[in-house]
C-alpha cells in the first residue's frame, strides 16, 4: 500500500557494553510481551523475563541454572516428558528454529500450563550461543493467531517477538559500527525482504548510503556500485526517504513515489535505486538514537512474496529503533576511544638514541576498552652517562589512569635526573610523592639503569615495585627472569625500603620489560603466562630486534586480552 505511513514518537535508550551480561539479557527478554527464557548450550536456564515468572508461578531464582527440560516439560497429565518424545528438546539439540502447540509446562503451584512455543538459536556474545524460548498459554496463542505460517505470510506474533529479542541482543553486543550493520542486515534479509538499504547521517551532517545488500538464496551480496555519498537532506520534501531522514515518519513506498519531476537529489538517487534493484515495495523507517536521527532503514521486496503494508511498519520501526540505539552506542565508543588513543600516544615518549644500544617499544591498547590505560614505558639519559629504563602500570583503565601515568612518569624523570642515587632510593622518593601529592591509587613499576661495564658487557641495576620481572634472553636463547630487587607496589601507604639488584648483561643479549597485559589471561595462572613468554622469547632470540618485538607480542599476548600492553625491548651489542 504505497504511501501508507506511521509517525514514530516513541523513544527508548540505554547504554550497553560489549558482550551480553545477564542484566542485558534479562532486559532484552523484558521487551517481549509474553513468557520467554534463554538456555545455554547445556539447556540450563540463564535468563527469564517477568512474564515467564508469572506464567510459570516460579521466581527467577527457582528457574535459573536449572535444566529447562527436566524442570518444565510435561505431558498433558503433568508427568515428566521423556526426551525421546519432546519435540522442543530435539530441536534444541539440532540447533534449529521450531514451533509447537498444545504442549505443557509445569508450574510452581503444581498445575500444568498448556502452551504453544517457539525456540530459536540465540547469540549470547563472543563465541557463546544459547537458545531463546518464547511461549504463550494455549488460549493466548489462539487469540493472537500464533500458528505456523508459510514464509510468504506475515510473521506470527511469536516470530515477531523472537526477532525483536534477537535484534536487541545481537545489536547491543557489539560496539563496532560495521559489525552492527552486518548483523542488522543478516537479521532482516531474507526473513522480511530480499533487499536492505541503510543510509546513515555522518557527524558532518552528510548522508552516506552505507549498505545495499541483496539476498541471493542463502548468500548476501553487497552492491557497492549503489553505495556512496548522497545529496543533502531536503528540508520540506514529502518523499518517503527524505521524511525518514528528517525523523518525521516511516512509510510504505514503491517506485510510483519517485515518478515525475524529482524535488531533490535524494529523489534522483531513490529512483535510481528502485530501477537498479527492481524493488516494487519498500518499508522505510528512521534510525534514531535518544538524541538525534542517525539515518534510515529501507527494506525492499523484489522477488520476495507479498508487498509491505502499513501493518508491517511497527515491526520495521522497532528494528530500526534498536539499530539506532546500538549504532549510537558504537559511535560514542569509537569517538571516545579515538580521543583516548590520541591522548595516550601523546603521553608516551619518544625513545632516545643511545650509542651501542638497540631499543624498540610497543604500546597496544586494550581491544575492547573504550578508554586509555595507565601502562607506560620510558627511557632517558642520566647525567652520569647511564640510561634509565622504566615500565609501569597505574591501576585503572580510564583517562584518569592515563593522566596519573603521566604524573608518575614525569616525577620519576625529575627524581632520576636530580638525585644521583640507585633505582631503589629514587623509587622510595617517588612512592612518598605519589602518596602525598597525587590522586594516583597504586602503581607497579620497574626502574633500571644500564651502562657499559667493559669487555662487551653492560651493567644493569634495577628495583621492582610489585611488577612482573624483567626477562633477560642471551643471544644463544637462554632466557631467565630477573627476580631480584623485588618490593611492594607504590601507593600502599607503607614506607618500605626498595632493594636494588645488579647483573652483567652478556654481549648480544636482549632485555624485555613489559606490563602484565602481556602475560595475564582469564582462566590461566600467572606462571603459565610467564612460561609462555620465556619460551617464545628464547625461540626468537636470533631475530632482529623489531621483528623479535612484534613476533613476541603476536605470539604471547593472550587471545581476548582486555588489558593494555606496554613493552620495551633492549639489545646490547656484540663487539666487532
Amino acid at each position: 500500500m504505497a504511501g501508507a505511513e506511521r509517525t514514530d514518537t516513541d523513544r527508548g535508550g540505554g547504554q550497553q557494553r560489549e558482550g551480553v551480561s545477564a542484566g542485558v539479557l534479562t532486559e532484552a527478554l523484558e521487551a517481549i510481551g509474553t513468557g520467554a527464557y534463554v538456555v545455554d548450550e547445556q539447556g540450563r536456564i540463564i535468563a527469564v523475563n517477568s512474564h515467564g515468572e508469572r506464567m510459570l508461578a516460579l521466581p527467577a531464582e527457582d528457574l535459573l541454572r536449572r535444566d529447562a527440560h527436566d524442570l518444565l516439560h510435561r505431558d498433558a497429565h503433568g508427568q515428566p516428558l521423556p526426551t525421546t518424545r519432546c519435540v522442543m528438546r530435539q530441536a534444541f539439540h539440532a540447533g534449529r528454529t521450531a514451533q509447537g502447540e498444545e504442549d505443557h509446562f509445569a508450574r510452581g503451584d503444581g498445575s500444568v500450563l498448556p502452551v504453544s512455543w517457539l525456540i530459536t538459536p540465540y547469540r549470547l556474545g563472543g563465541r557463546q550461543r544459547g537458545t531463546l524460548v518464547v511461549f504463550h498459554t494455549t488460549d493466548h496463542a489462539r487469540e493472537s493467531g500464533a500458528r505456523g505460517a508459510p514464509a510468504a505470510e506475515p510473521l506470527t506474533e511469536l516470530e515477531r517477538l523472537a526477532l525483536l529479542a534477537e535484534t536487541t541482543t545481537q545489536l547491543t553486543s557489539t560496539l563496532d559500527v560495521d559489525e552492527a550493520l552486518r548483523r542488522l542486515v543478516a537479521l532482516v534479509v531474507p526473513r522480511l525482504a530480499d533487499w536492505a538499504i541503510v543510509d546513515l547521517i555522518t557527524e558532518r551532517d552528510e548522508v552516506w548510503r552505507t549498505v545495499v545488500v541483496h539476498a541471493e538464496g542463502d548468500t548476501l551480496v553487497h552492491h557497492e556500485d549503489l553505495q556512496g555519498p548522497m545529496p543533502p537532506i531536503p528540508e520540506r520534501s514529502p518523499r518517503p526517504l527524505s521524511r525518514a531522514l528528517r525523523g518525521v515518519a516511516s512509510t510504505v513506498a514503491g517506485p510510483e513515489n519517485y515518478e515525475g519531476e524529482p524535488d531533490s537529489g535524494i529523489a534522483v538517487e531513490q529512483r535510481r535505486l528502485f530501477g537498479a534493484t527492481g524493488i516494487r515495495s519498500a518499508a522505510i523507517a528512521p534510525i534514531r538514537s535518544t538524541r538525534e536521527v542517525l539515518g534510515a532503514l529501507t527494506l525492499g521486496r523484489a522477488e520476495h512474496p507479498g508487498n509491505f503494508t502499513g501493518d508491517d511498519l511497527p515491526l520495521v520501526e522497532d528494528i530500526a529503533r534498536r539499530a539506532g540505539l546500538a549504532l549510537d552506542n558504537a559511535r560514542l565508543y569509537q569517538r571516545q576511544r579515538k580521543v583516548a588513543e590520541t591522548m595516550q600516544n601523546h603521553l608516551l615518549p619518544q625513545m632516545p638514541s643511545v650509542p651501542g644500544l638497540q631499543m624498540t617499544v610497543r604500546y597496544l591498547p586494550a581491544p575492547d576498552a573504550s578508554h586509555a590505560g595507565g601502562d607506560w614505558y620510558d627511557a632517558f639519559p642520566l647525567p652520569d652517562g647511564a640510561t634509565a629504563l622504566a615500565v609501569g602500570d597505574v591501576v585503572g583503565h580510564d583517562l584518569e589512569a592515563a593522566a596519573g601515568m603521566a604524573q608518575v612518569r614525569n616525577m620519576l624523570r625529575a627524581y632520576a635526573w636530580t638525585h644521583r642515587e640507585g633505582p631503589g632510593r629514587i623509587v622510595e622518593r617517588l612512592d612518598e610523592a605519589v602518596q602525598h601529592i597525587t590522586d594516583v591509587p597504586m602503581v607497579t613499576m620497574v626502574l633500571a639503569r644500564i651502562e657499559e661495564a667493559g669487555d662487551g658487557h653492560w651493567r644493569l641495576s634495577w628495583t621492582n615495585a610489585g611488577h612482573p620481572p624483567p626477562l633477560l634472553v642471551s643471544r644463544d636463547g637462554l632466557a631467565d627472569y630477573l627476580t631480584g630487587g623485588h618490593g611492594i607496589l607504590l601507593g600502599t601507604g607503607v614506607g618500605a625500603s626498595r632493594p636494588d639488584a645488579t647483573v652483567l648483561i652478556p654481549a648480544g643479549s636482549t632485555l624485555v620489560l613489559y606490563t602484565d597485559g602481556l602475560i595475564e589471561a582469564p582462566g590461566h595462572t600467572l606462571d603459565t603466562g610467564l612460561q609462555r613468554l620465556r619460551q617464545h622469547a628464547a625461540a626468537l632470540a636470533h631475530r632482529p630486534l623489531p621483528s623479535f618485538t612484534d613476533r613476541l607480542l603476536s605470539r604471547v599476548r593472550p587471545a581476548g586480552n582486555d588489558d593494555d600492553v606496554a613493552l620495551l625491548a633492549l639489545r646490547v651489542p656484540v663487539p666487532t
